[in-house]
């Protein structure tokens, strides 16, 4: 054999590239080129694992096809040559009429992308190989369902065909017949149904179903490549942040059949429960039927101690391999088999999805189980898994109503009004209304409802059904397979016993349960975030006797453990208020990255800056002055006292002066009613003049920041004093303040030496009157375009720069965050110009690029700079990567994020790091 698939190998390149690679030449390392699914088809061979025989056809092929518009030249050839060398392995012809060859025919992208693409099963079959097929098996009726399947198959996926219109037509053989599983169809049945979908395909096309089989293979392979472009492919790719142009490979594997009676049937196992993490394997198994009918959740599954029972054999031999994959994998493998005759067969391998919850389990059980280190455990959970195990849950002792239960298919709790299609899921919630998707069974088709929704719940399918994977992937809330329910789409209702549940009403999923409520529960704090907030022994009192929340509370313990200890940037904290920051410091912010002050001056304050701005004389405006300092100075005693000990980084004003004025058009309108009524008050058109003259057209762009401070003397004086005297009271009560006074919007060094040399004077004067030494470093926010490039004139007068990447993003970008997302994002995305929003996930390639220029040359010109960023940006798992490769000493963000940032700051320092870009 193995000089048998070497000159299969150079016959391939003799045509030019190789497109094509049997199972045997690939390895799990060649996802790029082979995909996921090739890949790990390809390491079950060369392990020794049974897998049938087949081939894969490369993602380039597809690239290519997708540049041209059509397969290239030698494909064809490469692919007739595969087939060739395939059917003199096995001694049987595709689709030959007495004894047929019969294939699959399945994507498999880099990624995993489950439900997302497309699978044919039985290419060969036609209205002659079917008769073969049944007299070489013996058994007619799995020939008849075999070709029902693929007329089915072939009609939806590469013809376009609505498959409700196929489903309709088994649905009525059914009922006519007085049964409800497609198994209690006999072979009579099965006949009229393949001449049905045979007229279906001819009234729906123009064309009869192409029997000669080649041509099927030949539209299979092209359907898949196209299915890389349908629009539920490139949402989820887009939801999930993987590339438009990396492009599916084809898998052609020798169809193997788990609908030949009892002895046979198909599964999906995970050798660990994916859901929960509990050791052990799991999955479901259907006996007499094909791969798609258990992940489609047409019919309930059984387990595999169900398996155990009617097949010991297979179950021991399937239990082996299992065992074998995990090892070799280190990780949870979630695996694809059939049973055929007795006989088990392996048809896909892949690390498993797996939930939040599971992630970190798993993680930290394969540490003690001696086959992974800590550092591989920390980078196989991500800070998206953190936050996800943050979210609330149902409160135990709250009142409920129990209306059905299913599967726990992918945990948490969701809350939500009842819909019944994906249309009104995402039209409900484009409208600001959480809802619940309720579905028989899900499709891909369902996938932008499912994005939409709070949770899933379906009256059909197990743990390893569409909506079961999809939702675990998606951090979405699950319950599957809650038989007692009656989902009736088209009425858009359901019926569980006596209780009616129509669109728009209230119900509550437990997806660790699989337990469904009418009305709303309530719900109470995850032990994970009491473990955050609170400690340790509080989260485990919680959890009580729950082994798996005991068990997970501890992991998430001892690897954010790890995380702090690997991480080399430190983790602060954007806090405006006592209250925010011991909330962080609680969360474990080692400081306060951003203090905004502006939001000190709302409510009562407002009159006073108005009037600081407004002022007609000097005296006036000292008043105003005067009022606002005990106010800030007592403001600033809460946040240092509160953060006593770590660094507190004080941003000055620095919203637009609109902010602090009249809103114009409210103001004019009511002088013009007053003018329209005998006149206005003169105070109120003298206010109007000034907040006309002050107007500006682009205020984002205009008299704020720093700008605001030179051209209102004394308003950044003000608030250098209250930070210095706020400091002065705390030393000399023992306490240990460590402010940190940031200079905003600074585009030239000038404007930073003007406003630090006069905070300097400030700060030397309340040292001399209370007799104590104040240490507050003074630095600056980068945030235009030309503070980064001249970084290094500019640190000569900064002792830090903060990187405020939200306006550095909009500056670099020419955006405005507030009209652009709404605006024209989405078609950007679609038109994969942006692959993310470069307000959620730094812009390395722009944006990145200024960070790492003023890194540089700030580390250039002052090398004990120290260096951070606060917008929200620091909080965001991708870029905090970025900026650990960038160099950056801190990351702020939302006191919330602050776990998840000490997690992604580990994570970072061992390596785990890749960044989207643009186009």
């Amino acid at each position: 054999m193995r000089g048998h698939r070497t000159n299969l190998g150079e016959t391939l390149m003799s045509t030019g590239v190789k497109y094509v690679y049997t199972f045997a030449e690939g390895s799990r390392g060649q996802s790029d080129l082979l995909g996921g699914k090739g890949a790990n088809l390809a390491e079950m061979t060369n392990l020794g694992l049974p897998v049938p025989p087949g081939f894969t056809i490369t993602t380039e092929a597809c690239r290519s096809y997708m540049r041209e518009g059509t397969e290239p030249d030698e494909l064809r050839v490469q692919v007739t040559m595969a087939l060739r060398h395939l059917e003199d392995d096995l001694g049987r012809r595709l689709g030959d009429r007495h004894d047929p060859l019969l294939v699959s025919v399945r994507s498999g992208a880099k990624f995993s992308m489950p439900g997302m693409m497309e699978t044919v099963l039985n290419i060969g079959l036609n209205d002659a190989s079917v008769k073969g097929l049944a007299e070489e098996s013996g058994d007619e009726r799995f020939a008849w369902d075999s070709y029902r399947r693929l007329l089915q198959m072939f009609g939806k996926t590469v013809l376009d065909i609505d498959g409700h219109t196929f489903e309709a037509e088994i649905d009525k053989a059914k009922k006519a017949k007085g049964v409800t599983n497609d198994v209690d169809l006999d072979v009579d049945d099965l006949k009229a149904i393949v001449a049905a979908y045979k007229q279906i395909i001819q009234s729906e096309t123009g064309a009869e179903f192409p029997q000669h089989p080649r041509e099927q293979l030949d539209q299979a392979i092209r359907a898949v490549f196209n299915s890389w472009n349908t629009d539920r492919a490139r949402l989820y790719r887009r939801r999930e942040r993987i590339s438009n142009d990396l492009g599916t490979a084809v898998n052609v594997c020798t169809m193997v059949y788990g609908n030949l009676g009892a002895t046979s049937g198909t599964g999906v196992a995970f050798t660990r429960d994916p859901a929960t993490g509990t050791p052990g394997a799991y999955g479901d198994y259907l006996p007499n039927a094909q791969g798609e009918d258990v992940v489609a959740g047409i019919r309930n599954t059984l387990s595999l101690a169900d398996l155990e029972e009617l097949d010991p054999k297979s179950h021991a031999d399937l239990m082996k391999v299992m065992r074998r994959l995990e090892t070799h994998y280190r990780d949870l493998c979630d695996i694809e088999f059939t049973i055929e005759r007795g006989k088990l067969w392996m048809l896909q391998t892949r690390v498993g999805k797996r939930t939040s919850a599971a992630a970190f389990r798993i993680a930290h059980q394969l540490i003690d189980e001696g086959l992974i280190s800590k550092d591989e455990a920390l980078m196989r959970v991500r800070g998206s898994d953190l936050n996800q195990l943050m979210f609330p849950q149902f409160d135990a002792k709250a009142p409920r109503t129990l209306v059905a239960k299913g599967l726990a298919a992918s945990p948490g709790a969701a809350v939500g009004r009842a819909v019944f299609d994906s249309a009104t899921a995402v039209r409900w919630a484009d409208q600001g209304e959480e809802v619940i998707l309720i579905r028989r069974e899900t499709n891909p088709d369902d996938l932008g409802g499912m994005i939409a929704s709070q949770g899933i719940l379906t009256q059909r399918g197990g743990k390893t059904s569409h909506a079961a994977v999809v939702a675990r992937g998606m951090g979405k809330t699950c319950v599957a397979g809650a038989d007692a329910l009656e989902v009736d789409s088209a009425k858009a209702q359901a019926r569980s016993g006596d209780v009616l549940i129509k669109e728009g009403d209230v119900i509550s999923i437990d997806g660790s349960t699989g337990e469904v409520f009418s009305g709303r529960v309530a719900v109470v704090p995850s032990p994970v975030a009491t473990y955050l907030e609170r400690g340790l022994e509080p989260a485990l009192a919680q959890a009580g006797d729950d082994e798996a929340t005991v068990a997970l509370v501890t992991a998430v313990h001892e690897l954010l453990e790890h995380a702090d200890d690997s991480r080399r940037m430190a983790v602060r904290a954007n806090a405006d208020i006592a209250e925010d920051a011991k909330r962080a410091r609680e969360l474990g912010a080692q400081g306060i990255g951003l203090c905004r002050t502006e939001h000190m001056f709302l409510g009562d304050r407002r009159v006073l800056i108005e009037r600081v701005v407004l002022a007609d004389s000097d005296e006036e405006k000292q008043a105003a002055l005067d009022a606002l300092l005990p106010l800030q100075r007592q403001d600033f005693i809460e946040l240092l006292e509160t953060m006593d000990g770590l660094p507190v980084t004080i941003r000055l004003l620095d919203p637009p002066l609109h902010e602090f004025l009249p809103d114009l058009t409210k103001l004019s309108v009511k002088v013009a009613v007053a003018e329209s009524k005998g006149g206005a008050e003169p105070e109120d058109l003298k206010l109007l003049a000034a907040v006309e003259r002050l107007h500006e057209a682009n205020p984002m762009l205009g008299m704020r920041g720093v700008r605001l401070g030179l051209h209102v003397p004394g308003l950044f004086a003000l608030q250098v004093r209250a930070i210095a005297e706020a400091s002065a009271h705390l030393i000399a009560a023992g306490k240990d303040p460590r402010p940190e006074i940031m200079v905003p919007l600074v585009g030239s060094v000038m404007e930073l030496h003007l406003i630090k040399d006069e905070a300097l004077g400030i700060l030397a004067e309340v040292e001399a009157a209370s007799g104590v030494e104040i240490h507050a470093p003074i630095g600056t926010m980068i945030e235009l375009p030309r503070a980064a490039l001249t970084a290094h004139r500019i640190a000569d007068a900064a002792e830090f720069f903060s990187f405020g990447t939200n306006d550095l993003t909009q500056t670099t970008w020419g955006f405005s965050r507030d009209d652009v997302e709404g605006e024209f994002f989405p078609t950007y995305f679609d038109k994969g110009v942006l692959v993310v929003s470069p307000f959620e996930t730094v812009d390395a390639d722009g944006v990145g690029r200024l960070v790492k220029i003023a890194v540089e040359e700030g580390r250039a010109t002052r090398p004990g700079i120290k260096l951070g960023v606060c917008g929200e940006h620091g909080g965001d798992p991708e870029s905090i990567h970025f900026f650990h490769h960038a160099g950056l000493d801190y990351v702020s963000c939302s006191p919330w994020r602050v776990p998840v940032a000490r997690l992604e700051a580990g994570r970072a320092a061992l390596g785990a790091a890749t960044i989207s870009g643009t186009a």
